[in-house]
């Protein structure tokens, strides 16, 4: 439970930063950053839960780049208040979360 807690935090944090970073994204505060990143989470599951594994948002390769900016783009229109992104906006977003990971992963290992 607290490996899932420190995930969620740990991903609004890195939501605020693609935020800061990236024009085009824009999340309102931390507590609009945790929850967007608790709505990517259930898309991310739900992709991978009819997809399967091999196009999940964290499995490598363009498909896996393609879905993650897919579900960051959907994710506006769930949580309109607290997160808005452009087209271009989630692509990028989607490359500097896929860099962030790759050095400070959001998920427990």
């Amino acid at each position: 439970m607290l490996g899932m807690i420190v995930r969620f935090i740990v991903s609004a944090l890195v939501l605020l930063v693609v935020g800061y970073l990236i024009p085009g994204v824009s999340v309102a505060g931390f507590w609009g950053a945790l929850i967007t990143a608790v709505v990517i989470a259930v898309l991310g599951y739900i992709v991978e839960a009819i997809l399967g594994d091999k196009i999940s948002p964290r499995s490598r390769g363009i498909v896996g780049f393609l879905t993650a900016a897919v579900v960051i783009y959907i994710t506006q229109f769930i949580v309109p208040n607290y997160f808005s992104v452009s087209l271009i906006g989630a692509l990028l977003a989607a490359f500097v979360i896929g860099l962030i990971d790759a050095f400070v992963p959001t998920e427990l290992r």
